[in-house]
């Protein structure tokens, strides 16, 4: 994450802050710039992948 400029605080800003949506049974958030996929399983939050919204 941090190579491409998102660092860990931003990834977690945006699952706390961000618009979320659904998507095939997965949580979208967009937070600023980028977005982070997500699933929660059971207390556990796994980050999918982050992007970037151009």
């Amino acid at each position: 994450m941090i190579l491409r400029g998102i660092s860990e605080r931003e990834v977690h800003d945006a699952l706390r802050k961000g618009t979320k949506r659904t998507q095939e049974g997965k949580v979208v958030a967009a937070y600023m710039y980028f977005e982070v996929v997500y699933v929660v399983r059971r207390e556990d939050v796994w980050v999918i992948t982050v992007q970037f919204r151009w």
